[in-house]
């Protein structure tokens, strides 16, 4: 993936209000839907998480094997979706400028309300699976804090479909190069004078 020449923050607030002015406009190409399927599905697997960790915490004995269960498969799902997501924010790379805090995190490349969407359900996964292993501590209530891992994934696949990135500007062909960094180097005549 393509990682240098990061904006800095004025730059990243613009482009933040044009993402959400590309969505609004219809400017966007999409693929069919328009991504509520996977909104759904990560905030129900956090509501899920919270009930269970809560009931967790509150009664061990009953549920704290169900809690391991969904914390170790929404881990699981996560490195899945995750991985997902990273093969095809590479393969977008080689026509736009995609940055790792776009894809996992929706940072300039989702609408605001979406992207709050996706942070909110990952501060209440972290809050959550850190409470309740912090009140039953040395127990295998602490698996949960390896849950938030699906909100991560989630988000990626999200924005690898629906977000956009700025367009890259074509590289040049090798030759190009060369020539291009022969114009930058002083001739070795130049520098002996």
């Amino acid at each position: 993936m393509h990682m240098g020449n990061e904006p800095d923050e004025k730059q990243s607030a613009a482009d933040d209000d044009s993402v959400d002015e590309r969505f609004e406009n219809g400017e966007v190409a999409r693929p069919i839907g328009n991504g509520r399927g996977i909104l759904r599905i990560n905030e129900i697997g956090v509501a899920i998480f919270v009930v269970l960790g809560v009931l967790a915490a509150i009664f061990p004995d009953f549920f704290t094997t169900p809690y391991v269960v969904v914390s170790i498969a929404q881990f699981i799902v996560g490195m899945i979706t995750m991985g997902l997501a990273y093969f095809s924010a590479i393969e977008r790379s080689r026509t736009e400028n995609v940055a790792v805090a776009g894809v996992f995190f929706a940072s300039g490349a989702a609408p605001k309300s979406i992207q709050r969407r996706f942070l909110l359900a990952l501060f209440v996964q972290v809050v959550v699976g850190i409470v309740v292993a912090s009140v039953r501590v040395y127990t295998p209530a602490a698996f949960g804090v390896l849950a938030p891992l699906w909100v991560v994934g989630f988000t990626g696949l999200w924005v690898t479909a629906y977000g956009t990135f700025t367009p890259r500007d074509p590289e040049l062909k090798r030759s190009a190069r060369k020539a291009e960094t022969k114009k930058q180097r002083p001739s070795a005549s130049k520098r002996v004078k």
